[in-house]
């Protein structure tokens, strides 16, 4: 693969994962209606993405791209 579409597939994977993020952080909210073990469940796959997120945005910082919040 050429730099530039190596660059080009993390940035679409980091887009992937942001939206991830976003939609899982939704549905904690959804689960807190729905009980306790719900929602500490929802979080916890939330916080999994998240960590994802930030460990592709880590990647692309090593190489040079910068990345919004």
């Amino acid at each position: 693969m050429v730099p530039s579409q190596e660059y080009a597939a993390l940035m679409a994977s980091y887009q992937k994962l942001v939206a991830e993020v976003n939609q899982k952080t939704a549905l904690v909210r959804i689960a807190s209606l729905k009980g306790p073990q719900a929602m500490r469940a929802a979080m916890a796959t939330a916080a999994k993405a998240e960590r994802r997120r930030d460990v592709l945005a880590a990647k692309l910082a090593a190489l040079g791209v910068v990345v919004g919040d």
